[in-house]
């Protein structure tokens, strides 16, 4: 990867996002398996886990959309407009899922708790596939005419490949969020969710096997940049050691660094997926040549180094807020007045 602004901006943006899918993942992991917990104490305690940081989390995704959109903007354009209806979709479950944190403990009846468990529960699962598609379909290409507009349809988008790595995302981040669940419960709660990170890392394990079996067949460019660059092949190595090194910590009792094993799976798994793709952004199938790539879609060399030079002194300070919500908050989850 040669070093100049659209290939730093091309790594920029794929920090975000792994920041993105690192923080707010765990989140719609725990609101996938919500339902899984029968009682409301326990329901209560899954919501307050993540109930100081969710919110936060998941400004990572502004961010990325903001620098995509100043750095890639025919990128921004061309997804955003192509994806509408999924976007869309996916908007609406990031709304529902934030209104079901706030609303759900406002009243006592059950079924007014019920519906909203539900409606947190299925639109982290949505938000999941969505994200999952989403990235199935970039990897493999999507429809693109010579004026960079989507040629397809909303059901184009609903291959096989594509949502083949939505269940393998959603299963992915079952796994990351009952880890998380892992470090911030104790009893018989944290007893019962080392079960679920057993049961959700098999499905994961399973699932991606199979997804890599499909992009070697279906999805041959992404394994070029390994092919020609043999040091890349130490991403997957890594991601594999992550994942290994998950139920030898929960074994061990050591939940904090089963954590931060399933924290560096995630990143290995899309700085994988950035290699491969690089130096595309949107890559044009059937027709390569209309690929929007760092080079064709970015801004001008002025925009970019202004952007980075802005990049450089806001990436520290929200890195910062991070760690100290974090760093507040950290610790067993505790049940009081104040508590969802």
């Amino acid at each position: 990867m040669p070093f100049d602004l659209n290939s730093v901006w091309f790594a920029l943006v794929g920090v975000l996002l792994i920041g993105y899918a690192i923080l707010d993942g765990f989140d719609l992991g725990v609101g996938s398996l919500h339902l899984f917990s029968k009682t409301d104490e326990e329901r209560r305690l899954l919501l307050n886990a993540i109930g100081p940081v969710w919110d936060g989390n998941e400004v990572w995704l502004v961010t990325a959309g903001g620098a995509l959109f100043a750095a890639f903007p025919d990128v921004y354009a061309t997804v955003f407009s192509g994806f509408y209806l999924a976007f869309m979709m996916l908007l609406a479950a990031l709304i529902f899922r934030a209104v079901a944190i706030e609303f759900r403990s406002k009243m006592p009846q059950k079924i007014w708790r019920a519906c909203w468990d539900v409606s947190f529960s299925a639109s982290s699962i949505l938000c999941s596939l969505l994200i999952g598609v989403a990235l199935g379909n970039i990897a493999r290409g999507i429809p693109l005419t010579a004026e960079k507009e989507y040629a397809g349809s909303f059901l184009d988008l609903l291959n096989p490949y594509a949502l083949l790595v939505g269940l393998t995302t959603a299963a992915l981040l079952m796994m990351h969020g009952s880890i998380y669940l892992v470090l911030k419960t104790e009893n018989p709660l944290h007893d019962k969710i080392r079960v679920w990170v057993q049961r959700t890392m098999i499905a994961f394990i399973v699932l991606y096997a199979l997804t890599t079996m499909a992009t070697l067949v279906y999805v041959p460019h992404m394994a070029e940049p390994f092919k020609r660059r043999p040091i890349f092949f130490a991403l997957p190595i890594l991601g594999l050691l992550a994942i290994a090194n998950v139920p030898r910590e929960i074994h061990h009792g050591h939940d904090f660094r089963a954590f931060v094993s399933s924290c560096a799976a995630i990143a290995a798994l899309l700085a994988l997926f950035g290699v491969g793709l690089y130096p595309n952004l949107v890559l044009s199938r059937p027709d390569p040549q209309y690929s929007l790539t760092i080079y064709n879609a970015a801004s001008s060399a002025k925009t970019l180094s202004i952007m980075l030079a802005i990049a450089l002194i806001g990436m520290p300070l929200v890195i910062g807020y991070t760690i100290t919500i974090y760093w507040i908050f950290r610790g067993k989850v505790k049940l009081d007045r104040t508590s969802y």
